[in-house]
Formats: C-alpha cells, sequence, structure tokens
C-alpha cells in the first residue's frame, strides 16, 4: 500500500471512529494539492479540503491526526 492509500485508510477510520453513519468519498487524485472530500449523513452533505500533505501524514504524525480529527469533529456536527 503506498502513502496515499495508507493516509485515506487512517482518514477514513478517524471518521469511523467519530460516526460510523457518515458516508465519506474521497477523491482518487488531488485537485491543486486538495483532496475535496464530501461527507453524507442522510440527507445532509457538507464538503471539507485537506491537503495533500497533510493525507500523507496522517499514518505517521500525531499532531496532524488531532488537527484533522478536531476538523472532522466540526463538520459532523454541521451535518
Amino acid at each position: 500500500m503506498d502513502e496515499l492509500e495508507e493516509g485515506k485508510q487512517t482518514f477514513l477510520k478517524i471518521i469511523q471512529g467519530l460516526d460510523a453513519t457518515i458516508e465519506v468519498v474521497i477523491p482518487v487524485t488531488p485537485s491543486n494539492s486538495l483532496f475535496l472530500i464530501s461527507l453524507t449523513k442522510g440527507a445532509n452533505r457538507t464538503f471539507i479540503t485537506v491537503h495533500e500533505d497533510d493525507m500523507l501524514d496522517l499514518p505517521n504524525e500525531a499532531d496532524i491526526v488531532t488537527k484533522t480529527t478536531t476538523m472532522l469533529s466540526e463538520a459532523i456536527t454541521q451535518l
């Protein structure tokens, strides 16, 4: 598994830990070094952006995990 796939899997695990009912769509490749990620719960949808470097560093950097978890918690409460 390459670094990007590991990052995506870690991202999905964080979301599942916060709310297992969230549906996530992560693009295959970033646009302008950003991933525009869709989070859906029921009929509600929101989009977040995650920098490619953050996605790559997610499996190995605790501060990136903390930052991403906080961002996802905030996005999920908007749903």
